[in-house]
């Protein structure tokens, strides 16, 4: 039963949690207050510009690569019929467990001077000129075939969700086909879609294993420099807060979308039972797409590990995947708790300040792990400070503690939206009917509770489990010492040139982030099939 005045015990700890989310954004506008003059002096001279260019390059070029792969494969797939569509409609969604700078690393392999690719031109098409396999292009064509399910995963709920009536109206009133899309279908589905172009472009603000392999330095690059080698923590602190800054546009765009969220329910998945039919074309181009962004990168991280043969398979390796794996169920683990609470305390306290809280404790997603990062390692040198000076002796800095509170604070939103989907399943009336039938609170726990909500919890524990394990920044940042990772150890590879001895990590962590792609899939078919559907 929810309850409204004073702010509760279990309130105040909301509000709490979400002081863990605004600490490293305080602490890094804190960062300004040092002058960093000869610093940023430097940075005038040499980079800074080429990193604020980089970044809007790479903002404009992967906006529009996965707009336009993501909403024509989700217009084909929810509204054309065409063969294999039953089969592309999942496996389009396979990508997202493709770690974007694994894709980086084999594209760099592939389009070298020395690789397959440029070699082949050379023989058959000895007139074409040699191209640059670091070019920028690349990183934004990497980035797109990576990121452009998030776009495809909503922009089709959308599609479907408007039925074919409206468009089936929009013709009668006289609107050609393409007419139609741009003018009715396109407008209605606009939220989802810019919700999931603000999820890529988080995604490719926080990225740093791509843009590294690539050469390309963005501030992700500039931050891991300026902590690494300049040794100045302040610098990276003020080059992070100005991330934050493109972070902030990408949340406007996000919110911007969904302030107009009503038009796009309209509509019946029902009416979607009649496709116009379409022949092979549409079927290539979806192919193409899913060949390039994970057929053909898989194909070439197991012919490394079959050429190697089990070379890399020995007991530092084992130790990796051991390590990756307790890092994602202990981080795993602990968003799923804190994020179970924090859906508990929304539904049965209902004030501002609890809503304001939650929305808050779930903003991390938006922050990139470099900039968690720094943040984390200020905040909690200065708690060392404070400590030693009380005669306190506690090492926080490079601690599990640390890497674990970048990894709750980065992942929460991913743990709690199926939590909250799942703890909304459970209806007052049938916890009421169980006390009715004198059930007590740990049997309605035990009995109720957890068998509706189960589904949503190991939603809830893979995804945030995969997403852990396939981080970089935050954790080759923050690790503690020893406590390498397969990701952490697919950048040392990669920085070397060492493509073959990666892949077999990366084929492992590739492997792993199906899990949650098929499950996700699964739900979704079985959301269709319900009568409900």
């Amino acid at each position: 039963m929810r309850t409204r005045g004073a702010l509760s015990a279990s309130g105040a700890s909301v509000l709490l949690l979400a002081l863990l989310v605004l600490v490293p954004i305080v602490v890094l506008l804190a960062a300004w207050q040092q002058e960093q003059w000869a610093t940023w002096q430097h940075l005038l001279d040499t980079v800074l510009w080429r990193l604020v260019g980089n970044t809007l390059f790479l903002m404009v070029g992967v906006t529009a690569g996965v707009l336009l792969l993501g909403v024509s494969l989700a217009w084909c797939v929810a509204t054309l019929e065409f063969p294999g569509r039953r089969w592309l409609q999942w496996a389009l969604l396979l990508p997202m467990a493709m770690p974007a700078y694994v894709l980086a690393f084999v594209m760099v392999d592939l389009l070298d001077y020395a690789g397959p690719i440029q070699t082949f031109l050379r023989q058959w098409l000895p007139i074409l000129p040699d191209f640059s396999a670091r070019h920028p292009l690349w990183v934004v064509i990497t980035l797109s075939l990576v990121l452009y399910p998030y776009v495809y995963m909503l922009a089709r709920l959308a599609f479907e969700a408007q039925g074919r009536a409206v468009l089936e109206q929009a013709r009668i009133l006289g609107d050609t086909a393409s007419s139609a899309f741009f003018r009715v279908a396109l407008p209605m589905a606009r939220p989802g879609i810019a919700a999931g172009l603000a999820l890529a472009l988080m995604e490719t603000l926080a990225d740093f294993g791509a843009v590294s392999i690539f050469n390309f330095d963005t501030f992700t690059t500039a931050i891991y420099k300026s902590w690494y080698g300049l040794f100045n923590l302040q610098a990276a602190a003020q080059l992070a807060s100005l991330l934050l800054l493109f972070v902030v546009v990408a949340l406007w765009l996000e919110r911007r979308g969904r302030s107009r969220a009503r038009y796009s329910e309209i509509g019946g998945r029902q009416t979607m039972r009649s496709r116009p039919r379409l022949a092979w074309g549409v079927t290539l181009f979806a192919f193409a797409v899913l060949f390039l962004a994970f057929l053909l990168p898989v194909s070439r991280l197991l012919y490394w590990v079959i050429d190697n043969g089990l070379m890399q398979v020995d007991a530092r390796f084992l130790n990796l995947i051991w390590r990756t794996f307790l890092l994602g169920t202990m981080a795993a683990m602990l968003v799923l708790t804190l994020a179970g609470w924090l859906a508990w305390v929304k539904r049965h306290q209902s004030s501002p300040s609890v809503s304001v809280a939650v929305r808050l404790a779930t903003l991390g997603y938006a922050l990139p792990g470099s900039v968690l990062a720094v943040g984390i390692m200020i905040s909690f040198s200065a708690v060392e400070g404070w400590l030693a000076d009380l005669g306190v002796g506690i090492v926080l800095v490079s601690t599990l503690a640390a890497l674990l509170l970048a990894y709750v604070v980065r992942f929460m939103a991913v743990g709690f939206g199926p939590v909250e989907n799942a703890l909304q399943q459970v209806r007052p009336s049938l916890v009421e009917a169980a006390r009715t039938l004198g059930a007590s609170s740990a049997e309605v726990g035990r009995r109720v509770y957890v068998p509706m909500m189960l589904p949503g919890l190991l939603t809830a524990l893979l995804l945030v489990g995969i997403d852990v394990m396939k981080e970089m920044p935050a954790t080759l940042l923050l690790r503690p010492f020893g406590w390498d990772t397969l990701a952490v150890r697919i950048y040392e590879l990669t920085a070397e040139g060492e493509w073959q001895r990666a892949a077999a990590p990366a084929l492992t962590l590739v492997l792993l982030g199906l899990i949650p792609v098929m499950v996700l899939t699964r739900r979704r078919a079985e959301r269709l099939n319900s009568p409900q559907g």
